[in-house]
């Protein structure tokens, strides 16, 4: 595997921008070539025989092309399980962190919450990975079907986002969590008022930091992590560009991103 190969970095469409930004942060030497399927987001309500049929496009689009490692900026594709994702390629794939540790290691009362698209939620995933690491743990998951869309219309704050997370905060608030996972990779774009909504007495958290820092340990271990010259990212959206990139004005280092619409038919 040639060092010199950019990272790939896959998401159903804008949220894992947030990804890629902690990534690059966090690799500053690594090239990147990012695919948002922006043509059929969002996947949270989709079927798993859909999103399977989606994810094989664009793996395959970066096996063409040519990646040292792939990862996953998405958790609802993460829920179908890395090695299936992987399916024979060359490249390694590093799925989102559930934030398993990360919550036990802040919450002081063992009630967490994580907001996720319904798939996510549906797959009892995040639960399970914390029960695994501590069996008392009590985890309320709450599915937020309206994130999303907002987030990929550039809706960031306002009357639309305020009411969702109320909704959605409610039954979270109700159980008494001290600690909310942002199980989304779209969610940190509107962070800030999510933690309006909890207050001082619950944290918020983003598990990017984990992924990429799995990311960074793959390539270390593997030989293939670069120690020079300043990154880039090539940044491909399967449809809207212009909407695409304007979003991406929010969250990323524009001088070190090109854009541009790729189809993966």
């Amino acid at each position: 595997m040639d060092k010199n190969l950019p990272v790939g970095v896959i998401d159903s469409g804008v949220g894992g921008l947030s990804v890629l930004k902690v990534l690059q942060k966090m690799l500053p030497h690594e090239d990147f070539l990012y695919i948002g399927d922006t043509a059929r987001t969002p996947y949270g309500q989709r079927t798993e025989a859909e999103i399977r049929a989606f994810v094989r496009e664009m793996t395959d689009y970066l096996n063409n092309a040519g990646i040292k490692l792939l990862v996953i900026a998405c958790n609802t594709i993460t829920v179908l399980g890395t090695e299936s994702i992987k399916n024979g390629y060359a490249f390694d794939v590093v799925g989102m962190s559930k934030g398993a540790e990360l919550a036990l290691g802040t919450t002081k009362n063992k009630k967490i919450g994580v907001m996720a698209t319904p798939f996510t939620v549906a797959s009892g995933a995040h639960k399970a990975a914390v029960n695994v690491l501590d069996a008392d743990a009590e985890v309320f998951a709450q599915g937020c079907p309206a994130f999303v869309p907002l987030v990929e219309s550039g809706v960031f704050e306002g009357e639309p986002v305020a009411k969702a997370i109320a909704e959605y905060a409610a039954p979270l608030k109700a159980a008494g969590v001290d600690v909310v996972l942002l199980s989304c990779t779209h969610f940190p774009f509107i962070r800030p008022a999510i933690e309006a909504e909890f207050g001082e007495g619950v944290t918020v958290l983003d598990p990017a930091e984990a992924t990429a820092l799995q990311s960074r340990l793959y390539l270390e271990r593997a030989g293939l992590l670069k120690l020079r010259g300043t990154g880039h990212a090539d940044v491909c959206f399967t449809a809207e560009l212009e909407r695409a990139k304007a979003i991406a004005e929010h969250m990323l280092d524009m001088d070190r991103c090109s854009f541009r619409q790729i189809s993966l038919k």
